[in-house]
């Protein structure tokens, strides 16, 4: 026995109905059917505003007769002669009792309709039908009962090829017609799956299985082959409409999988869920999110398969939504997945952010990077970018090749001759004059980055044409480790100056070197030759001592201070 569902948008006119026979004709040539279908598209909606209506007013005659014409479209299409006049009898006489149902059984009878009509077009395509009443043979939160109804029914027809129930709709105990829930005809079918042991349960819908996302929001959204019981669980709980979450348990405790196809696109394989053995290393499922409206926030949930690292992974969350610039209110993890809270208005880019960070594979880009220098600074560069390369490729997309020349002489002409637009040059030498080839670089759209302060400490007229030329062609010019060291200050005092802040005093030790020479020739017997030697054999110093003596690098660092902070000094 095999178990299929399909959804409203599957059935929602008669085009769509005939793929349904095709589908369920293939299956049927293979084993016996229990076909489970939902309400035509938009016919629940109308069934609980009709039932909103006052009886007997214009308005409720008006919004019966629009639903009875749908079906009679439907009718019409897929039927013809005495076939069409027995199914229209059906469904009138369907219609005429949903005319005098109380008001909250009206939501039952858009099921009734669809099955009705679907079961008549299988009997016409010559199979053996049987149409099951689920107001009979489903009791609400009886599953003992339920089990045995719908076995005992299906047993007493052994004749009987496709059986086509209608799902969502149920009765209490004590018999009175209810439904299973929004979206409970998923049910209905794990339901119908776990009372005949089927081998089989398909839930066809309109999109192929489930996805990474809802497509909807994140169009870089893909399906996921196979996922656990749990997993798919979590996904429909927290916000994935693709499967009804109470549909999991009645498959889940039968141990039948539950496959999920498209019905615009049957040939695609969908998403299988099953017992999955739990996985070594956790792999992330998928990301979906609940939206609380009143609150104006939105609840992420992002699903894994396993046991993971719960802080690291709400930090990594964290850090893509700063990056994209979003606010995070709150973040936590259970162990399996993790729960982010953002504010609603920035809900869609925020699972976009998450997606891309975790289910998406950047494109890979060259970046060609012309280090001038081969140094102490050069040669800890190239080593530090080689190490981290794969990383930078992986979180980036950018995959980084260096080419280095360990002369200055002539590199800039060679630089703007091989190097493609948005190449980055990188000055660690100690050159006096390389600066001269800065403005060229730039309007060749060639960025450049420096750490060479001589090539800052220019004329103001050199200085602000260099930042003129990045400027005008789209590149940048960057000096942070001019001064500093590694600490972005350059960069907070210009955003200052920039801005309304006013810039009253700067305060530093210019020169780490002679701060270190300095301190040590009060606090030590050696010599003043002895201590400066002993910087000098650390690295500390330039190669030429004097030039930190003399207070030449300092001054070069003061120049760049100022200019940054919008003085146009000159080095007198």
């Amino acid at each position: 026995m095999q178990v299929l569902k399909f959804g409203g948008s599957s059935v929602a006119n008669a085009t769509n109905i005939s793929r349904v026979i095709d589908i369920v004709s293939k299956a049927a040539r293979m084993d016996r059917v229990a076909l489970v279908c939902s309400a035509i598209s938009g016919c629940t909606d109308s069934l609980l505003g009709l039932a909103r209506t006052e009886r007997g007013s214009a308005e409720r005659q008006v919004m019966l007769d629009s639903l009875k014409s749908r079906h009679d479209d439907i009718i019409r299409r897929l039927f013809t002669g005495a076939e069409r006049e027995q199914i229209s009898a059906k469904v009138q006489g369907l219609f005429d009792k949903l005319a005098a149902a109380p008001e909250d059984e009206m939501v039952t009878y858009g099921e009734l309709f669809s099955t009705t009509i679907i079961a008549e077009k299988l009997r016409c395509e010559g199979f053996r039908t049987k149409w099951l009443d689920s107001r009979i043979l489903v009791i609400k939160n009886n599953s003992t009962l339920t089990y045995n109804n719908i076995s005992t029914a299906v047993a007493l027809e052994p004749e009987v090829e496709i059986f086509v129930a209608p799902g969502f709709i149920c009765s209490e105990y004590e018999g009175k017609v209810t439904t299973l829930g929004r979206g409970g005809s998923d049910l209905s079918a794990s339901i119908f799956a776990a009372a005949l042991k089927a081998n089989r349960l398909e839930i066809w819908t309109d999109v192929p299985g489930i996805m990474t996302a809802n497509p909807k929001v994140v169009p870089a959204a893909r399906t996921i082959p196979e996922i656990s019981y749990q997993a798919a669980l979590d996904m429909a709980t927290h916000g994935a409409k693709v499967l009804y979450a109470p549909s999991v348990q009645p498959a889940m405790e039968a141990g039948i999988a539950i496959r999920i196809l498209n019905t615009f696109e049957p040939e695609n394989p969908g998403t299988v869920v099953s017992l999955l053995p739990e996985p070594e290393v956790a792999e992330w499922m998928g990301v979906t999110s609940t939206d609380d409206t009143l609150a104006g926030e939105s609840l992420i949930c992002l699903v894994s398969n396993g046991n993971i690292n719960g802080e690291a992974a709400c930090a990594r969350t964290e850090d893509c939504l700063k990056k994209a610039g979003i606010k995070t209110l709150a973040c936590s993890s259970d162990g399996t997945n993790v729960y982010v809270t953002v504010r609603l208005a920035v809900a869609r880019e925020a699972l976009n952010a998450i997606h891309r960070e975790f289910f998406e594979v950047v494109p890979l880009s060259s970046l060609n990077l012309y280090i001038a220098g081969r140094g102490a600074v050069g040669t800890a560069l190239v080593d530090l970018i080689r190490t981290s390369g794969e990383r930078i490729a992986e979180r980036t997309g950018k995959v980084l090749h260096i080419e280095e020349f360990s002369s200055d002489h002539g590199i800039a002409a060679r630089v703007r001759k091989i190097s493609p637009r948005g190449s980055i040059f990188v000055d660690v030498t100690d050159s006096e004059d390389i600066w001269r080839e800065y403005e060229g670089l730039l309007r060749e759209g060639i960025n450049i980055v420096s750490s060479n302060r001589r090539a800052l400490a220019v004329p103001f007229v050199e200085y602000a044409a260099m930042k003129a030329a990045a400027q005008e062609n789209g590149v940048f010019l960057r000096y942070e480790t001019t001064v500093g060291s590694a600490l972005p200050m350059l960069e907070s005092i210009s955003a200052g100056a920039n801005s309304s802040d006013e810039l009253i005093s700067i305060e530093a030790v210019v020169s780490c070197t002679l701060n270190r020479i300095l301190s040590e020739y009060t606090l030590t017997p050696c010599t003043f030759a002895q201590i400066v030697r002993k910087a000098q054999n650390e690295g500390l110093t330039e190669s030429d001592p004097r030039i930190d003596l003399s207070g030449r690098e300092a001054l070069r660092k003061l120049l760049i201070l100022a200019r940054e902070a919008g003085v146009p000094l000159e080095e007198e």
